[in-house]
């Protein structure tokens, strides 16, 4: 079975005391985080820095130490079943300005309550939970 590894992140900005999410609406319709295949040679962190800057312009971010999760799935492409492996991390940028890729059809900076009811998955509802969590605590 074919296997692959990409990583992302919670990529969040603060703004008047509240904090934003940014979340990519993607062109198979559904809500999530900015994420994509790690290549040869790549660390897992310069991964998902790579992807933000890729799906949505944004190169001014910093990833927040001691968050990491990682979710698995299976998922089929032409009749295969392939094994997924994500990780993710939390980074913060002060950039709002958002310029989406040819992958993606929109995007939304929301609020924790409007992020969690917009995000399609289960397993990234959690990721959510846990990055919102590390962050006010």
């Amino acid at each position: 079975m074919p296997k692959e590894k990409s990583c992302g992140a919670v990529l969040f900005r603060k703004s008047k005391g509240r904090i934003f999410y940014l979340l990519l609406h993607y062109e198979t319709g559904h809500w999530d985080f900015p994420k994509g295949n790690q290549e040869k040679g790549e660390k897992e962190e310069e991964t998902a820095a790579r992807e933000i800057e890729e799906e949505t312009s944004i190169n001014k971010i910093k990833l927040i130490e001691g968050f990491k999760q990682q979710i698995k799935y299976f998922y089929k492409i032409k009749g295969a079943l392939v094994s997924k492996e994500v990780s993710f991390y939390l980074a913060e940028t002060k950039t709002e300005k958002v310029k989406i890729s040819f992958e993606h059809i929109g995007f939304e900076w929301l609020d924790y309550r409007n992020a969690m009811e917009r995000l399609t998955y289960k397993n990234s509802k959690k990721i959510l939970e846990k990055a919102n969590s590390f962050i006010v605590a």
